[in-house]
């Protein structure tokens, strides 16, 4: 069996989500963890696991981070972490997947896919092996209880439903 284990050092996790519907506001995550579990050189089947601290999201703007830590969005006090578990992990193409799962935000649990495509296997200048993947999907924020908005005097609302997600991930062999 090989472990990898994500290096937040060079890794990113980021979301975009329309705000105005005229415009995207992006995000990230800076502390989290993950790890793949594979027997095999492909990275299949592959058992992968990952979570994020909500306390770190980060939207350039101290303001908006704190009402999405707050019961309106996240409820960071009572849901702080963002996990997912994956149930498969297909190959598609040379260096595609197709990555399903369950997504759990704010104690809700729900089925997502993403699409992976791997970038490759490197050994760093320290002797370890890197794997790099990126990572995209999307979630409708409103089926796990991120259902706060409001409507402006045109009749538009602030945030979208829609929530884009964009993963660049390095793992290390342990």
């Amino acid at each position: 069996m090989n472990t990898w284990t994500i290096d937040p050092a060079h890794s990113e996790v980021q979301f975009k989500v329309k705000h105005l519907v005229i415009s995207t506001v992006t995000g990230s995550f800076g502390k989290f963890r993950g790890q793949l579990e594979t027997e095999s050189d492909d990275f299949t089947p592959a058992k992968i696991s990952f979570e994020a601290d909500v306390d770190s999201i980060n939207t350039n703007n101290p303001d908006r981070d704190n009402h999405l830590k707050s019961a309106d969005f996240f409820d960071a006090a009572n849901f702080p972490k963002i996990s997912f578990e994956s149930e498969s992990f297909e190959k598609t193409g040379d260096a595609t997947y197709k990555l399903n799962g369950k997504l759990t935000m704010r104690g809700v649990t729900k089925a997502i896919t993403l699409d992976v495509e791997h970038g490759g296997v490197m050994t760093d200048p320290y002797g370890n092996t890197k794997a790099g993947f990126e990572l995209q999907g999307k979630v409708n924020r409103k089926e796990f209880g991120l259902s706060w908005n409001a409507v402006t005097e045109a009749g538009g609302v602030v945030v979208g439903d829609e929530v884009k997600l964009l993963l660049n991930i390095q793992l290390a062999k342990n």
